[in-house]
């Protein structure tokens, strides 16, 4: 079965960092491209470990924005 998740990968340090946001799983690599397959590994690991949650649901119904905030 194949499932579309939203990731944010960003850079810290010598590292990039990726967050799947459905579910809260992160992991990281050296390149982005390393970082969003180890994220592919954690998630599918994830879900293996977890036999119930492969029901996904609500999880496809995410919403992703953006906001503007003045701050003094």
């Amino acid at each position: 079965m194949s499932y579309k998740f939203t990731a944010v990968i960003n850079k810290e340090g010598k590292w990039y960092v990726a967050n799947c946001l459905e579910l809260g799983v992160v992991s990281q690599g050296k390149t982005i491209e390393k970082a969003q397959k180890n994220l592919k590994e954690a998630v599918d690991l994830y879900l293996e470990d977890r036999p119930k949650l492969k029901k996904l649901g609500s999880w496809t119904n995410f919403l992703v924005t953006t906001f503007e905030l003045e701050h003094a």
